[in-house]
């Protein structure tokens, strides 16, 4: 019986699944985060090695399954997929190598089927669309440069930006200013800033002002307000976006929003996400997506195999059951 490497490579961690062609979960492994973006190809390979070793023993050797299927942070750009691709062949990891964006992983985990949106909003955000007779329409997702805003650590950003204007006078008053100082255990905003920039305070702490900054939304404050619903805003700016570009607006599609930000379920931002999708694009379907991407990795694995729906089904049964 055919095998699948599945690979769920984010900025935080790496997980692996070895996948039998009937559907049954023969092994799981995390390992580090995948950022070829930021350390190299290499390094970012090395933590799909961490996670086989973590699932199948330290003494495990290549080839590791007949089919690999890679959805990986950092893998935006068609060049990208194919350097990632061609290290992950090089290894011998598996016969055959599929690489694509995480977001996909996230869309299939999420949906019912193949097609749909997908708003994948945790440490940063992105999005992507898949038509029922399988075109595709993305972003490059690499930050301001092509258009980005939001995410956990553009919202981190936001809440300290508008923390500090509120404290030295250049913005409006806004209770952000007291619970960052709070939260962080500082004086002032500007010794928050301060221990942000000298690294005395580690930068992917900002993740952490998320919740802080919808627990002052819910309070009432403005400020706070207007930055949850500009994110409301451009979440359903990107799924628009897709569906008008695949033609889908007037067809009913599933919207998974996935990513720790939008799996919250914060009552202000979902419901005004709701909202705006019911108003703008009404045969749009949202889902939560409640079980983990790595399982959308192993489904489009079995999709290149041609496995059975019911192999999909028993895979999704065992996921379902440990979400």
């Amino acid at each position: 019986m055919r095998t699948v490497l599945a690979v769920d490579g984010g900025n935080s961690k790496t997980d692996v699944a070895l996948i039998a062609e009937d559907g049954s979960v023969l092994g799981t492994g995390r390992g580090g985060p995948f950022q070829p973006q930021l350390t190299s190809v290499d390094t970012a390979v090395d933590a799909i090695a961490e996670a086989v070793r973590a699932m199948l023993g330290q003494d495990a050797k290549p080839p590791f399954a007949d089919h690999v299927a890679a959805y990986v942070a950092g893998a935006d750009l068609p060049v990208e997929e194919e350097v990632l691709r061609d290290e992950i062949l090089a290894r011998g990891y598996g016969q055959d190598v599929v690489v694509g964006n995480d977001t996909f992983a996230l869309l299939r985990a999420g949906a019912s089927g193949p097609a749909g949106v997908v708003i994948a909003c945790g440490g940063g955000i992105n999005a992507a669309a898949v038509s029922p007779t399988g075109e595709v329409a993305r972003y490059p997702s690499l930050g301001k440069l092509t258009g980005d805003w939001g995410g956990g650590y553009g919202l981190g950003k936001e809440t300290l930006w508008s923390a500090i204007r509120s404290e030295d006078g250049r913005g409006r008053p806004t209770a952000l200013q007291q619970a960052v100082r709070e939260h962080f255990g500082t004086h002032t905003v500007e010794e928050a800033s301060l221990n942000l920039y000298y690294g005395r305070t580690p930068l992917d702490r900002l993740h952490e002002l998320v919740p802080v900054l919808m627990s002052v939304a819910a309070s009432g404050d403005e400020v706070a307000r207007s930055i949850v619903t500009r994110m409301a805003d451009e979440a359903t700016a990107l799924g628009m976006a897709l569906l008008r570009r695949l033609g889908l607006l007037d067809t009913p599609m599933e919207v998974v929003l996935g990513g720790g930000v939008l799996t919250a379920r914060d009552p202000l931002l979902n419901g005004l996400i709701e909202e705006r999708y019911a108003e703008q694009a009404p045969q749009a379907k949202l889902v939560v997506a409640d079980v983990p991407p790595i399982m959308g990795a192993a489904l489009l694995g079995l999709d290149t195999l041609g496995a059975t729906e019911e192999a999909k089904a028993t895979l999704r049964a065992h996921f379902h059951a440990m979400a």
